[in-house]
């Protein structure tokens, strides 16, 4: 394995800033220096993010927060549409590809990840629950938008398992069919947040704890990370798949019986 330095592998990236001090990797989504926006580029990103990040043996720990109003935003007028008209199953396997890296690289990381959630969560909210600790500011919220209610397609992509996983599979299933959205206050309350904190209290919280973290033998904690995050990696390795296949065969049915150009990107 070769592995990049920090200054090689954060060149690569348009929508992600990396700042590291004491081995503790801060990762900063964004889209021109302003809240992200979702879209094809974003999460080509992410698919290759995690492998990056995990490879560098001088990350210990690694916090995950956002830019602006929100964690993942919606997509703005002149984001990328993923697909024009009806879409062929090749150009589905572009995305199922994408999430299926991007889910797995990221449960593969050897190290803990802190999510520190500044604002909503509107699209693909298991990049932040999925994490080990999950802080949150008293502005955000979480829910499905991209999928069922919002985006008119299956949540196969990863969300089906998270969701099922941390709510539990009644509170899931309502959450996607209504496209019911979570108070940072309810998300604590069900056990999906750690913490909720005023904004401004959000990142400094976060460093804490991966200070913390990271004083800890090194080994010790990569491999309490390893061992807490099997039974996820097991479920989504069992479940993404055929999630992702049901999600494209959807859309690929619902785009032949009335193409339409507008639809939002994965």
């Amino acid at each position: 394995m070769t592995e990049l330095t920090l200054e090689e592998y954060a060149g690569r990236y348009q929508h992600v800033k990396f700042e590291r001090s004491n081995n503790i990797l801060q990762l900063t989504l964004h889209s021109n220096e302003g809240a992200l926006i979702w879209g094809g580029a974003p999460h080509e990103e992410m698919s290759r993010l995690w492998r990056d990040v995990g490879d560098d043996r001088d990350n210990h720990v690694i916090i995950l927060t956002g830019t602006g109003a929100w964690f993942t935003g919606p997509h703005g007028a002149d984001a990328q549409r993923h697909f024009l008209g009806i879409p062929k199953p090749a150009e589905w396997d572009v995305g199922i590809r994408r999430g299926r890296c991007m889910q797995m690289d990221m449960l593969n990381v050897d190290v803990p990840i802190i999510a520190a959630v500044n604002g909503p969560v509107l699209r693909h909210l298991e990049l932040a629950l999925l994490c080990d600790i999950v802080l949150a500011s008293d502005t955000a919220s979480f829910e499905d938008s991209g999928h069922y209610v919002g985006g008119n397609l299956v949540p196969g992509d990863g969300a089906h398992v998270a969701l099922s996983l941390l709510l539990g599979v009644n509170r899931a299933r309502y959450m996607v069919f209504t496209g019911q959205s979570l108070s940072a206050a309810e998300a604590m309350s069900l056990g999906l947040v750690a913490e909720v904190m005023p904004s401004d209290r959000l990142l400094p919280r976060a460093h804490e704890l991966a200070t913390q973290i990271a004083e800890k033998p090194t080994l010790m904690t990569r491999y309490t990370r390893q061992v807490m995050t099997q039974f996820i990696k097991f479920q989504m390795q069992q479940h993404l798949h055929s999630g992702q296949v049901m999600e494209a065969l959807a859309d690929i049915d619902r785009a032949m019986a009335a193409p339409s150009p507008a639809r939002a990107d994965k």
